[in-house]
């Protein structure tokens, strides 16, 4: 899975709960354009704050071999 594929799950599972953008930054404690890149796949976000994110939604990340 890319970044691209990765920020459409959180944007897909945002608008489900019906979270604003700058709602969801708010809560995981980010800029909205942190956020927005994480989205967009366009930005290097830390793992840190994709825990952050993905916990908030209800998301899990899974990580193989």
């Amino acid at each position: 899975m890319n970044k691209k594929e990765i920020g459409a799950y959180v944007v897909e599972r945002r608008d489900t709960l019906a979270i604003s953008q700058a709602r969801l930054a708010e809560l995981c404690g980010l800029s909205v354009h942190t956020l927005s890149n994480l989205e967009t796949g366009t930005g290097n976000v830390t793992l840190e704050t994709l825990l952050k994110v993905t916990e908030i939604l209800g998301l899990k990340v899974h990580v193989g071999v």
